[in-house]
């Protein structure tokens, strides 16, 4: 069971870092579509995933059509904007479902939002903000989608360290 996260075009590697780092912790698939602002081998983006590097299955595209060719399936896939109407939890997720994120600076391309509008979804914020970051944003998508799945394959109960 693994949630999937799609970035498209991420561009600040500490973002892609901190996600990577969810990704492991949650046991989910990372999906990156090029271009990247940033390389792979970038210092900040090691230092924001730490040592889990390790435990995240990473696949990359050059396009994100490449990334729906493969794994849409016309209910598996959701587009976090902010253009959204449907907020992100009332969404219902299912085992596999793919959370789609757009860039830091433009998000996810007018023209794919047109095309998949019913499967758009935002993230309720107040007043005139802009937006989360991408990596809170992914972080609340991808718990809230594991929420709904009763988070499989987590620890039943947490350890105090040394007790």
């Amino acid at each position: 069971m693994a949630i999937n996260i799609v970035l498209v075009e991420p561009e600040i590697p500490q973002n892609a870092g901190n996600i990577a780092r969810t990704c492991a912790v949650t046991g989910s698939i990372l999906h990156m579509v090029r271009p990247l602002g940033f390389e792979v081998s970038d210092k900040y983006l090691k230092r924001a995933g730490l040592d889990y590097w390790n435990l995240v299955e990473i696949h990359y595209y050059d396009s994100i059509e490449e990334v729906i060719e493969k794994f849409y399936n016309g209910k598996n896939f959701y587009f976090y904007s902010t253009k959204a109407k449907v907020i992100h939890s009332d969404a219902k997720y299912n085992d596999g479902d793919f959370l789609v994120f757009g860039k830091e600076t433009k998000g996810l391309p007018e023209s794919l939002l047109e095309k998949h509008y019913s499967e758009c979804v935002r993230i309720p914020m107040v007043g005139e903000t802009r937006s989360l970051n991408l990596s809170n944003s992914v972080c609340v998508g991808v718990y809230e989608a594991l929420r709904q799945l009763n988070f499989p394959n987590f620890k039943t109960e947490g350890e105090i360290p040394n007790k």
